[in-house]
């Protein structure tokens, strides 16, 4: 073997590894604004890092972080440049026409992040850049940032016909970005939407992770296919939330987390009413995270 020949042979050979190691690598998401929405202190920890209560204040989380309380927040908070990338797009579908608001790659993107509103909600809410304490600002610029993409659809009902399009709308996305790894966050009783597309056969083998925000649970989830495939899931709740009580989403995340060290996380803002994990649930830290868990 000639040494032309050899050091040709070697240099194939390295590229080879090094492709191998690229593919191998997780997805991490660069960071945006951390130390303004970084979590308050931790009251307790528990189940090995799994289940923690955060010292929620609303006179420090709401009435020092807005300039107008639950309506405009400061405006360190917020880059409202990403809006360069923001469309208001209409996809027709077999389910229906699908109105949404896309963020970010509509084609070739690393990540897709879904939001799906509650009751009363919008595809509008999921990309206010002010409210929420400018929470849905920092998810646009993240995957902005990330070559990722966002979507805040609307739908017709928290039922079937709600989840058929939303089920129809990671598909058309998936297919645009076949390397993407798809996570869905629902707020309130957008949460019934959740549960539904981990128990489809098509969306159930899809995504990549559930973020339940002041939502609700379903025994169902547990014979799931997203859960065969052990699809990480996050629960952030309000200690104070009337809507749904916060026993009864750890109840649920407690029996998720015995099977087998389900991958689980579970956030409870001590004195946090309905809407406080929509408002301060850190979406960088907990989606990689979930990044480092995804079937």
């Amino acid at each position: 073997m000639s040494f032309r020949f050899r050091l040709f042979f070697a240099l194939i050979c390295a590229t080879a590894l090094s492709l191998s190691a690229a593919e191998g690598q997780t997805l991490s998401l660069k960071p945006f604004k951390d130390e303004l929405f970084a979590y308050p202190p931790a009251l307790s920890t528990g189940d090995n890092g799994a289940y923690t209560v955060l010292d929620y204040h609303e006179m420090r989380d709401i009435n020092q972080r807005d300039e107008v309380p639950e309506r405009r927040v400061r405006a360190q908070y917020t880059d409202p440049g990403v809006r360069k990338v923001q469309q208001d797009l209409m996809l027709k579908t077999d389910a229906g026409d699908i109105r949404h608001v896309a963020v970010g790659r509509t084609e070739g993107a690393s990540i897709i992040v879904l939001y799906l509103h509650g009751q009363g909600g919008s595809r509008k809410q999921g990309v206010d850049d002010f409210t929420f304490g400018g929470n849905f600002n920092r998810i646009k610029n993240l995957m902005a940032g990330n070559n990722g993409l966002y979507l805040s659809p609307d739908f017709p009902d928290f039922g079937d016909k709600g989840a058929a399009q939303v089920a129809a709308l990671i598909d058309h996305y998936a297919q645009q970005s076949p390397g993407a790894k798809i996570f869905v966050a629902c707020g309130s009783m957008g949460g019934m939407i959740c549960w539904k597309l981990a128990d489809r056969k098509d969306t159930g083998g899809r995504i990549n992770g559930l973020l339940l925000l002041g939502s609700l649970w379903d025994d169902s989830f547990l014979t799931s296919p997203a859960f065969k495939r052990r699809v990480p899931v996050f629960f952030g709740q309000g200690s104070h939330d009337v809507v749904f009580p916060v026993e009864k989403q750890e109840a649920f995340f407690r029996s998720i987390l015995a099977r087998k060290s389900y991958p689980t996380r579970f956030v409870r803002f001590e004195t946090g009413t309905h809407g406080t994990p929509i408002r301060m649930v850190d979406w960088r830290g907990t989606l990689n995270w979930m990044l480092t868990k995804a079937p």
